[in-house]
């Protein structure tokens, strides 16, 4: 009898082990050989690149530090995808919700920044972010549970709704005075993200000065409490019913179009702090554009993280690693360009996403010939 394929719900012959480790290792890799391949083509030699990308990710302070605070993001968005995927939902809105997210964030510390402590002001903004970002999500839910909108549908034309409301409120109406550039005035100083520096002062630590801050605590603890939702709880038992079988779903009491609508709005949520990190842990103002992609990397980041929670951390790290690594190889490597660590990450997706059972056949064989 054929297994579910753990992630999307199709039949899989491969037990459990082979679906979660051996299937995206090898995914993985045929995306790395495709890579080397190209980039051999170009002139450069693959195994001297692969160095530079990782020596500026790993090694040295900041490289990782940087390669962190990009994982946090990724996290938060990986988690948003994986939540809604446990309903059967594919939620790809994920950039336009970190946006609004964003602005919510915003207008908590421009009106309040100057009045409020550090103590007050950040949970409350924090909180602007979790439910700017679940109102985003909501509408697409909705949607989808009582009108029968398909949710890919509606959450790409959201994203660009965001874009568009976003370029006006910024450039129009937060715009700082008398300034040329499409950003809000900078937020207190009080208004910060207490950074992972001065929380390693406190117990004796040094640590190089980086963008890192206290929102990466705060994605490792999502990832406790996302597992504890989904594998540990009532809700977490109908949320994965509700996605296996919706008919049994609903034969079983449990209310499918509610859960839709719940499960896009904890999506949307969790989406939603990947704009903490960067407006109140970097930026500290609202910039244009400021999700720069992360809400699509973080599909990439579920799929390849099967999602479950372990696998996102370290799937939101290896995307961290190829942006901080990319940016120093860019520099040491004019031909390889940013765009090239785009198409690496693209790859990444098409092996690990659309040709993600490319190898079952093979592995099946391998499986049974082995048991």
């Amino acid at each position: 009898m054929k297994r579910l394929n753990w992630s999307f719900g199709q039949p899989s012959s491969l037990p459990r082990w082979a679906q979660l480790v051996l299937l995206p290792g090898l995914n993985l890799l045929t995306a790395a050989l495709v890579t080397a391949a190209v980039i051999a083509l170009l002139g450069e030699n693959p195994w001297e690149c692969l160095q530079i990308l990782l020596d500026g990710a790993f090694g040295y302070g900041e490289g990782v530090g940087y390669t962190l605070f990009y994982s946090t993001g990724y996290i938060f968005t990986g988690l948003a995808v994986a939540m809604a995927f446990h309903a059967r939902l594919f939620n790809i809105g994920g950039e336009g919700q970190v946006y609004i997210a964003g602005l919510g964030a915003t207008l908590v510390m421009l009106a309040l920044d100057q009045s409020l402590p550090a103590w007050l002001l950040l949970p409350l903004a924090l909180l602007a972010a979790l439910a700017f970002g679940a109102l985003w999500a909501f509408l697409p839910g909705w949607l989808q549970a009582y009108r029968g909108s398909h949710i890919v549908v509606t959450t790409i034309m959201f994203n660009f709704i965001a874009a568009s409301a976003m370029g006006f409120i910024v450039s129009k109406l937060l715009i700082e005075q008398g300034s040329q550039n499409p950003a809000s005035r900078a937020f207190a100083d009080a208004a910060g993200m207490p950074s992972m520096q001065s929380i390693g002062a406190l117990f004796g630590v040094e640590l190089p000065h980086t963008p890192l801050n206290a929102a990466f605590l705060l994605a490792l603890l999502c990832c406790v409490l996302f597992y504890l939702a989904v594998w540990r709880s009532r809700w977490g038992l109908e949320l994965r019913t509700v996605g296996t079988n919706p008919r049994a779903a609903a034969c079983a009491g449990i209310n499918v179009r509610r859960m839709i609508v719940v499960a896009m709005c904890v999506s949307g949520a969790l989406a939603g702090l990947a704009a903490i990190n960067e407006l109140l842990g970097s930026a500290h103002r609202l910039n244009l554009n400021f999700p720069n992609g992360v809400g699509f990397v973080g599909i990439a980041v579920a799929l390849m993280g099967r999602n479950h929670p372990v696998g996102i951390a370290l799937s939101a790290l290896l995307f961290g690693a190829l942006t901080q690594g990319g940016l120093d190889l860019s520099l040491e490597k004019p031909l390889i360009t940013l765009e090239m660590i785009i198409f690496i990450q693209g790859l990444i997706i098409l092996f690990v996403g659309g040709l993600e059972l490319l190898f079952v056949p093979l592995l099946s064989k391998l499986v049974r010939g082995s048991a």
